[in-house]
């Protein structure tokens, strides 16, 4: 089998990403120059590596072996470079993902305890939702996760073997609204009066869901405003242009003019947070991450 490490890196790409279109943007190709390492690919293989379907790609389970080589060659030509540039790093790098909520509460303080308890442990960010990080997860390109899950709490993918999973806390979806606007002065609004609200939604899918709208709310939401991006909708609801979901964790660093209010006339919506990482033994240093993630979390 002849294959190069740039066909192993579209492999992890593509099983990442979940497309042709997304692995060639994320690696600077042309969709036709993915297309055609995919061939070469299983050409060099003997053996149909990828499943093309409606919804995108999935790996075979010829693909899924290729993979998990794919990796270790990945570790070791990554290493190689670093030897012939100079020597190992003496630092231990951990690739963490966090999903959007997640980043201003989490990783500002985890960082800087790191600092003090494990400085020789270098960690490097990405945001992402929790479909895209799993996927991430399976394919090497990081190594730690913040998921969320809703209930009834299944695991983020269906794949074999399951990710290893810390659950580090429950939290609670509550709405942000302007200080000074229809909802000053409360601490709570009835289901019912959310129905014609105005409301800053993030597009998603059911494929990669996002905070916006109330998940519970009857009928159709009025959305206003659309934006993926936390500051915007933020500041968009402190401006009195909508309202929006959030959960209660991002409570300690909304700006003054926005306050948070409990739904009531409705089941509470819960969503956990979890620590992932593959399956088997963790390193010293995703151990020091998952440690500091969890404890502040769960403070």
């Amino acid at each position: 089998m002849d294959v190069s490490s740039a066909s192993l890196r579209v492999l992890c790409q593509i099983a990442e990403s979940g497309s042709f279109t997304a692995a060639a943007a994320r690696l600077g190709y042309t969709q036709s120059a993915v297309s055609r390492q995919a061939l070469a690919l299983e050409r060099s293989a003997g053996a149909a590596l990828f499943e093309r379907r409606p919804d995108g790609v999935r790996l075979t389970r010829a693909g899924l072996t290729l993979l998990r080589h794919a990796r270790t060659i990945l570790e070791s030509v990554d290493a190689a470079e670093r030897d012939l540039a100079g020597g190992v790093p003496r630092t231990e790098q951990v690739r963490l993902g966090v999903f959007p909520s997640a980043g201003p509460v989490i990783l500002p303080v985890a960082l800087a305890r790191l600092a003090e308890t494990a400085p020789r442990v270098r960690v490097t960010t990405r945001e992402g939702t929790t479909p895209g990080l799993t996927r991430a997860l399976r394919t090497g390109s990081i190594d730690v996760a913040v998921l969320t899950s809703r209930p009834p709490y299944r695991p983020p993918d269906g794949e074999s073997p399951r990710l290893h999973l810390t659950t580090v806390q429950d939290t609670e979806l509550l709405v942000a609204a302007s200080a000074t606007g229809t909802f000053a002065g409360r601490t709570s609004v009835h289901v019912d009066e959310l129905v014609d609200a105005p409301w800053v939604a993030a597009p998603s899918s059911s494929a990669e869901p996002l905070l916006g709208v109330w998940p519970g709310l009857p009928g159709r939401a009025r959305v206003v405003h659309s934006a993926r991006d936390w500051l915007t909708k933020l500041q968009l609801v402190a401006g009195g242009f909508g309202v929006t979901t959030i959960p209660d964790r991002l409570s300690p660093v909304l700006p003054p003019d926005v306050i948070c209010l409990r739904v009531r006339g409705a089941p509470p919506e819960i969503r956990r947070v979890l620590v992932a990482r593959l399956p088997g033994p963790a390193t010293p240093a995703i151990i020091a991450v998952t440690g500091a993630i969890g404890s502040i979390v769960a403070s």
